[in-house]
């Protein structure tokens, strides 16, 4: 009997457990209780061990090649610690060992059941496993691992060993594509973890690998593989490349620390070695300038005349009567980009032709600027309750965004994530603007309106003794409420493009600059910056050796390829904060600032391009028992409303840009939840910017330079005590009494 015990537990079947591990009916009589139920236990392990060996084999023939090393590794375990117990087993018994045999005649069941009782929640969980895995047969690297990993986490040391070596097969497959990618730039044809533009594929990436170690495994196989796929002059050298895989080959995934070590060492040595023999500075250059003028708006002609062709675009598009000319469409906004570089200095830059427009929602047809209640605007603003407020839909009535295509080897230096950027600054900047603009044109309308006017009434503004001071009460409040829009948007224009956006690129280009480029690398502690090349360090192809510390070629001026980009990240961080986008409080302000001036504008173009009614039209003059006329009256609410909530914008404004100069709302650390991008985005910049922050992650002094941009505003603002001195009782409120008492 207890050879037919040690045969079932090797995998066989027997006449004792006709179907699982209950004892077969004909056997229990001649059994003790203790005796069938040891029987059982050994049968319970026997089944579980046949069910796993069997799902194993089945694993083994997976399309999977993580599968496929799992049920190998499984296998492995099986043969040497299972199947080995038993013929240790079945060797003591044949040997009579003491510790087995009872009184070299008798083998208890007991002993048995306790030599392998050891087995007992290994096969469990085992068993759980085999058949979640046989129950998908999709299975991708990431859940897998995550599963793995999981079920490792567990304090039976058993269990956790057994799938701690099950999930370091898997990760070694993973590893080795990870390999390839990262050290052959080469993506398999089975089961690949990205696409050909170096995307992650879904569920191939397992959560421990974190999200700044997964841009740079895009980063570094997208290099590498672009460079081999360009047949460059010079490739990347082969000592680099061991020294890589051999690191690699050392840590495992699940050690986030040290695997993410690994990842941005080899990060760091591909960006230098690129900057040195791929991407130069005059290509940098080239992309910032152009990145400037046109999403930074520092090309003025052609911004203005970009605003004006999408202006007549939209007004071609009203006044077509019927057909598909009615819909505004992306093709149509691109070829007013070109239109709008005529006649400019970007008639004939080549670079345009890389920027499009992108309608987010699809084509549209275009809509008259809407006259809501003014009052509704400024009902959202408030310090706790502040949504998140976007310009992009200003320009054109919808989202409207610019982008940039990117061709190599610039993709490797410009990210995604600052191509956004430069798209948000574009959005406001030209908002700002286009409301500039409108509120010009404005301006000059009414002035065309009093000159013509003035020929007829002289230094009056004509009407009837009744309804003469009404009409010159609203002429004057009309004429104000924009002369202060206008000098806001003065301000805050000049304020944007001289003090911040100017200052900004100039500070950028002379750190880009040859006399600059040492000194910025010594302000920057965490970068590397190295001396001219020792020829011993060099090898065969003017590369240091592996371990060594990178070298720069001659003719890059100390500036590494990590100093540059957190030099870029430093440039768009401080123009977010200088442009006041990380401050949701003072965006949720300017937003209905802007809609308020288009407003009045629109007002104006519906009244004929005039705050009075003509002296002709029917209600422009008081009747029998009106004091004044009609028209006036309706139009004094109109502009006495607009007038009352500009300027309690106005104090929100400079009220938060006062308090903003004592906190740190303006220094990139909004609530998230605010203002999910640009947040997110300012807070991925800070952590990785040196020149913002110190070693210990606190801010450091150049934070007071940024205060400075903000005390510059409230300057301009405040150059005539405007807010900072009291104000008594409005006059306007006089005005309006005075109205309403004739």
């Amino acid at each position: 009997m207890i050879a037919e015990v040690l045969l079932v537990l090797a995998g066989h079947s027997s006449s004792l457990f006709p179907t699982d591990h209950t004892v077969h009916p004909s056997f229990e009589h001649l059994l003790h209780p203790g005796e069938q139920q040891c029987l059982e236990s050994i049968g319970l392990i026997a089944s579980r061990y046949r069910k796993i060996k069997n799902a194993s084999a089945i694993l083994s023939r997976s399309s999977s090649r993580y599968v496929c090393a799992l049920a190998s590794t499984l296998n492995q375990i099986l043969k040497k610690e299972y199947e080995t117990l038993v013929v240790e087993t079945e060797d003591k018994v044949l040997r009579r060992d003491s510790t087995l045999v009872a009184s070299g005649s008798f083998v208890p069941l007991s002993s048995i059941r306790a030599t392998f009782a050891e087995w007992d929640a290994p096969f469990a969980a085992l068993e759980t496993l085999v058949d979640d895995l046989c129950a998908n047969e999709d299975w991708k690297p990431g859940p897998l691992i995550d599963m793995l990993t999981l079920r490792s986490s567990t304090g039976i040391h058993r269990i956790a060993n057994i799938m701690s070596r099950l999930s370091l097969a898997v990760q070694r497959v993973w590893k080795a594509q990870l390999t390839s990618l990262l050290i052959h730039g080469s993506i398999s044809d089975t089961d690949p973890l990205v696409s050909k533009d170096c995307v992650f594929l879904d569920r191939c990436i397992p959560s421990c690998v974190s999200a700044q170690s997964r841009n740079s495994i895009a980063y570094v196989g997208k290099a590498i593989g672009k460079v081999k796929a360009a047949k460059w002059r010079t490739q990347f050298p082969q000592n680099l490349a061991t020294d890589h895989a051999r690191q690699l080959e050392m840590v495992h995934v699940e050690d986030q620390y040290a695997f993410d070590k690994v990842i941005t060492e080899i990060r760091t040595n591909v960006s230098e070695w690129f900057w040195m023999n791929v991407l130069t500075i005059k290509d940098v250059e080239t992309s910032v300038d152009l990145l400037a003028n046109y999403f930074l708006i520092r090309n003025g002609e052609f911004n203005l005349s970009l605003i004006r062709e999408i202006e007549r675009l939209k007004i071609s598009r009203l006044t077509s009567r019927t057909g598909p000319s009615t819909m505004i469409r992306e093709q149509d906004l691109n070829l007013a980009l070109l239109r709008a570089s005529l006649g400019t200095t970007a008639q004939y830059d080549t670079s345009l032709s890389r920027l499009r427009f992108q309608l987010p929602s699809g084509s549209l047809r275009p809509l008259l600027p809407s006259l809501s209640d003014p009052r509704s605007l400024a009902a959202p603003i408030s310090g706790d309750n502040t949504m998140e407020t976007t310009f992009d839909d200003i320009v054109l009535g919808i989202a409207l965004n610019l982008l940039y295509t990117v061709e190599w080897p610039l993709d490797m230096f410009l990210q995604p994530t600052d191509l956004q950027i430069y798209g948000t600054l574009f959005a406001f900047l030209s908002s700002l603007r286009k409301t500039h603009t409108r509120m010009h044109t404005c301006w000059t309308a009414l002035s065309n309106a009093q000159r013509a006017r003035r020929r007829w009434t002289g230094l009056g503004e004509g009407g009837t003794a009744e309804d003469f001071a009404a009409r010159q009460a609203l002429l004057r409040c009309g004429w104000g409420l924009v002369r202060e829009m206008n000098w806001f948007l003065d301000n805050l224009l000049s304020y944007v493009m001289t003090d911040v956006i100017d200052s900004e690129f100039r500070r950028l280009k002379k750190q880009l600059s040859p006399e600059d480029a040492r000194v910025q690398s010594s302000e920057n502690p965490g970068s590397q910056t190295t001396d001219p090349p020792d020829p011993k360090a060099l090898g065969p192809a003017g590369h240091a050796e592996p371990g060594a510390e990178p070298v720069m070629a001659p003719g890059t001026r100390n500036l590494d390829f990590t100093t540059l980009q957190n030099i870029h990240n430093t440039y768009l961080e401080r123009l977010l904060t200088g442009c006041l986008l990380t401050n949701p409080v003072l965006t949720a302000t300017l937003r209905p600032i802007f809609g308020l001036c288009e407003q009045l504008v629109a007002q104006v173009e519906r009244w004929g391009g005039d705050v009075l009614p003509a002296l002709l039209s029917e209600g422009s003059l008081a009747g029998r028992a009106e004091g004044v006329g009609k028209m006036v009256r309706e139009r004094w609410f109109v502009v006495s409303e607009i007038n009352e909530t500009f300027h309690s914008l106005l104090d929100t404004f400079y009220e938060q840009l006062t308090q903003s100069t004592s906190q740190q709302t303006f220094a990139g650390r909004a609530d998230a939840s605010k203002s999910s991008f640009l947040n997110s985005t300012i807070h991925n910049i800070s952590a990785y910017t040196p020149g913002m922050r110190t070693k210990d992650g606190r801010r450091s002094d150049k934070i007071g330079e940024m205060r400075r941009h903000i005390e510059r505003l409230l300057l301009r603002l405040d150059f005539n005590e405007e807010f900072s001195r009291p104000r008594g009782a409005k006059a306007g409120e006089d005005i309006l009494r005075a109205v309403k008492s004739d």
